[in-house]
């Protein structure tokens, strides 16, 4: 039997687990699945409610019927599978190893104190990546070239906003356009894949992961979670396009 303040703690540490999973890219239904999971070993019952960018955890003792429940707003933070992977291990390891509440409290504050990539790092990688797109696609060796190049300046521009906090909606339009810019400049005349390298140009932005993870919700029905994480991803794409749209213009016009 777990006494008012045991409930408390436990309910505490599940709203923090499952709110960095939901903010870490991780479809309602798993982080659901994981935070049960851990609730078991910890003989509780626990219910997980998601209204829009709130997250609610109910947490239960089965023999005393004593309840709690804590509310908090789901942050926004960067994706990171690896990170995902380590929690959703982590809830595993606590049914089958039936792991205290402290020990559970120390295996996630080493698993979110990791180091992080570079941002350096991150911003070749991606580089690389949507050149490797861009050669999918059909792109010859000077538009991945250039591909490359614009992605390290859009990216990097990306990088410098989010650091100062400014709305993510303008920052994918100018990141949209920066990268199309540089693409549509760099390109020589009469380069038989200049389409394929202009389009390209904007694909690391696309917000995969939340699209993915709306169909997912809405899927499995947590309807209106997942309507949410799509209009979102949307309204992301429709910035990205806005971005693309004014390098077109600017094209058309002869301005470039």
């Amino acid at each position: 039997m777990h006494s008012k303040e045991e409930l408390k703690d436990i309910t505490h540490f599940l709203l923090e687990y499952a709110n960095r999973l939901m903010g870490s890219g991780v479809h309602t239904s798993r982080v659901v699945r994981n935070t049960h999971r851990i609730g078991q070993s910890l003989d509780v019952e626990v219910a997980v409610s998601v209204i829009q960018k709130n997250l609610i955890v109910n947490v239960r003792d089965p023999q005393s019927r004593e309840s709690y429940n804590e509310m908090a707003a789901t942050p926004a933070l960067p994706i990171s599978f690896d990170l995902n992977a380590e929690l959703s291990a982590l809830s595993w390891d606590a049914h089958d190893q039936r792991l205290s509440l402290d020990e559970l409290r120390e295996r996630y504050a080493r698993a979110i104190a990791r180091p992080k990539l570079h941002p350096l790092c991150v911003l070749l990688l991606a580089a690389l990546a949507n050149a490797s797109f861009c050669a999918l696609f059909g792109g010859d060796w000077t538009s991945r070239g250039i591909v490359f190049a614009a992605t390290l300046v859009g990216f990097r521009l990306r990088q410098l906003m989010q650091a100062r906090h400014i709305n993510h909606y303008i920052v994918f339009i100018v990141s949209a356009l920066a990268a199309s810019l540089c693409a549509s400049s760099a390109l020589p005349a009469g380069t038989p894949t200049a389409e394929v390298a202009l389009a390209t140009s904007v694909l690391y932005l696309v917000p995969g992961v939340p699209l993915l993870n709306g169909v997912i919700d809405i899927v499995e029905g947590y309807v209106t979670t997942g309507v949410c994480r799509l209009i979102q991803a949307l309204l992301l794409v429709l910035c990205i396009a806005i971005g693309l749209s004014m390098t077109l213009m600017l094209v058309r016009d002869g301005l470039l």
